[in-house]
């Protein structure tokens, strides 16, 4: 008799399978296709291992659970273990890694900036270098600057100042509050006269400002740390995301270790 256990095992590794075969497949298009850009090219290989590692040990677990294959759900349990196990070290990691980095509120502001000492050494380390010359390029292809050229945001001083921006817009796109330079438009700042720079002057961000609109701030510290406030709050989404694989993952475990014992019962039955 085909129990309810080795059904939902059965069952949430089919749909897994179904997840890491959409990965393969769509890591083979981007292969083959030659006009993704070079963002999207990015992820092809590390989509493809993936795909490859969920369709594999979810095949495990259908063969262990719908043919009655004890060796199969044996290996998929310990498999699955583990992977619990380091989604765990892997969600603490995220959490001490994401704690800080929430932004600095500017008087008159509705948008926060950041800087990069506010995040983790080890967080920094994803624009440092060579990186950041990659995601540079990412960003003026992305166009992130172009939603703030239209309307009364891009032409209108007070109606920019509270307009709630992303962290990157905040960084990338514009120079740091404390540069005091003056709002032409969205994208185009004039700097102070150079008797009212004084307080700008410990901030090398305002000399790394420039006009030319595939420039402006992304060679900023400021635009690093719009970066990293980016990464920070995904990465926060994907900690809470964990938190239900984790309980997702612990049901099908134990799912399998019932399952594992249906199959020595039937197996011990046939020998009977």
């Amino acid at each position: 008799m085909f129990r309810v256990s080795n059904f939902v095992v059965g069952l949430a590794n089919t749909l897994v399978m179904l997840v890491g075969a959409s990965a393969i497949g769509y890591s083979i298009y981007m292969f083959v296709h030659h006009d993704v850009t070079d963002c999207e090219s990015a992820i092809r290989a590390p989509l493809l291992t993936t795909g490859i590692i969920l369709f594999l040990v979810s095949l495990i677990g259908v063969i262990g659970s719908c043919f009655k294959e004890n060796v199969a759900m044996v290996s998929y349990l310990i498999i699955l273990f583990a992977g619990i196990v380091a989604l765990m070290i892997f969600s603490i990691f995220l959490f001490f890694v994401t704690n800080k980095g929430a932004g600095h509120v500017v008087s008159g502001r509705v948008y926060r900036e950041y800087h990069t000492v506010d995040f983790s050494t080890w967080l920094n380390g994803f624009v440092g270098g060579k990186r950041w010359v990659g995601i540079r390029s990412c960003l003026a292809e992305a166009s992130v600057c172009d939603d703030l050229s239209d309307g009364r945001v891009s032409q209108i001083a007070d109606a920019f100042y509270h307009k709630n921006l992303s962290p990157i817009q905040s960084g990338c796109c514009k120079p740091p509050s404390d540069c005091n330079f003056q709002f032409r438009n969205a994208t185009f700042w004039m700097p102070p006269a150079k008797n009212a720079t004084t307080v700008a002057t410990n901030n090398g961000d305002c000399g790394a400002w420039s006009n030319v609109q595939t420039e402006l701030c992304f060679n900023c510290n400021a635009c690093k740390a719009g970066v990293l406030a980016n990464i920070r709050e995904k990465w926060r989404h994907l900690l809470v995301f964990n938190i239900c694989l984790l309980v997702l993952l612990i049901t099908v475990c134990s799912c399998g270790c019932r399952a594992r014992r249906n199959n020595l019962a039937a197996t011990e039955s046939d020998c009977a």
